[in-house]
């Protein structure tokens, strides 16, 4: 299939298909006569497991490193899991960090409500803190 067929059955547009090319995460497939990609069936496979990964949080680089490991024939379950786990580790201590910030900030006032939202806001837009305007 061409790469417009490939982003069709995807949802991938075709600028991010040749974007994970250059960055190595989805291999040069071969080229017809007239120089078009011609993708097979593992394409859209390989596409699929990128945006899982890219949705688990993994970067490119990771990504690239385990459908290496993978092409080579390794199982790369141990290394997804390390990757995974060390992931969110690095939320679990990001989230941690948000919440002192938000206590912090909430400690100054008597209702519990952050400094930079206007007592005459709705209870529901006090759960989302907005920027202060300049």
């Amino acid at each position: 299939m061409r790469i417009g067929e490939l982003a069709a059955a995807t949802g991938v547009s075709t600028k991010t298909i040749r974007f994970y090319e250059t960055a190595g995460v989805l291999p040069a497939p071969a080229r017809t006569t007239s120089g078009y990609r011609q993708y097979d069936a593992s394409a859209a496979d390989r596409l699929a497991f990128i945006r899982a990964a890219q949705t688990a949080g993994l970067t490119l680089a990771h990504i690239r490193d385990v459908i290496s490991a993978r092409d080579i024939s390794e199982a790369p379950c141990h290394h997804v899991a390390t990757l995974l786990a060390d992931h969110a580790a690095a939320l679990q201590a990001r989230l941690a960090q948000l919440s002192e910030l938000l206590s912090s900030m909430c400690a100054g006032s008597a209702i519990g409500r952050p400094r930079w939202i206007p007592a005459s806001a709705s209870p529901s837009m006090s759960a989302t803190p907005s920027r202060p305007a300049n």
